[in-house]
């Protein structure tokens, strides 16, 4: 087994509404928010992990095809079938003796675009980044409200992600269909916390497929489109070429 070539997967997560990936609160001050958002601690900004992404791609995955991917204990799935697509693609516990090779998807951390970052500084309701979207909890008895207030990012915001999938084997081309699929999942679902509410709605945008072979890596040679996606910018159009 050796390193075939590489797959570049990169474009823009836009959030239709706001996102609420959830963070660490440090202390709990008069006026602060029940549940904070997850903050990049060199710029004080959101960003999104790249194990969010992968980890919400893998269960929507999960659960779409059922058995045998989907676990009846509600764990993420694992196994010692040496063929496991899922595992393949996102990886295999290492308790796990069976090896596939190296894992084939890498996603990185997502973090916002320049112009996301212009619109936050031009709001004075957005501080960091961020909006405080206040919700009520409400007793079914006595209708009493207990409020609380969510940290979202607010929709219209842009990050920016990448994705790199590895073929080491002829498999793993149909294998990259699986990226694509649970991402078209993810846009009918939802990213971070509190999407049965409305948060976390997002699309990815202004997708680009680039293709780089293993002996580019002794020339130097860039990332080049992959013509058979050619023309194609959304999840949907890449999978139906593929």
């Amino acid at each position: 087994m050796k390193l075939q070539k590489n797959y570049l997967i990169r474009g823009k997560i836009v959030c239709e509404t706001g996102m609420h990936i959830g963070g660490v609160s440090e202390s709990l001050k008069i006026g602060g928010t029940d549940s904070p958002v997850i903050m990049n601690r060199m710029t004080n900004m959101p960003y999104i992990p790249g194990s969010s992404i992968k980890g919400k791609m893998r269960s929507l995955l999960e659960l779409k095809h059922g058995t045998p991917w989907l676990m009846d204990n509600g764990e993420p799935h694992k196994c010692n079938n040496r063929d496991c697509s899922l595992c393949i693609t996102f990886g295999r516990s290492a308790d796990k003796e069976v090896s596939s090779g190296p894992t084939r998807l890498v996603v990185r951390d997502s973090h916002p675009t320049p112009e996301t970052d212009e619109m936050w500084k031009k709001k004075d309701d957005i501080l960091h980044g961020t909006e405080i979207k206040g919700e009520n909890y409400l007793n079914r008895l006595t209708s009493m409200a207990t409020p609380r207030f969510i940290e979202r990012v607010p929709a219209g915001s842009a990050f920016g992600f990448e994705m790199v999938f590895s073929i080491y084997e002829p498999a793993d081309e149909d294998r990259l269909k699986l990226v694509f699929e649970a991402m078209t999942l993810l846009e009918d679902n939802y990213l971070g916390g509190y999407g049965s509410r409305g948060s976390g709605k997002i699309t990815f945008s202004d997708i680009e497929l680039l293709e780089k072979i293993s002996d580019d890596y002794k020339t130097g040679k860039d990332w080049r489109p992959y013509e058979k996606v050619s023309g194609a910018g959304s999840a949907h159009e890449i999978l139906e070429r593929l």
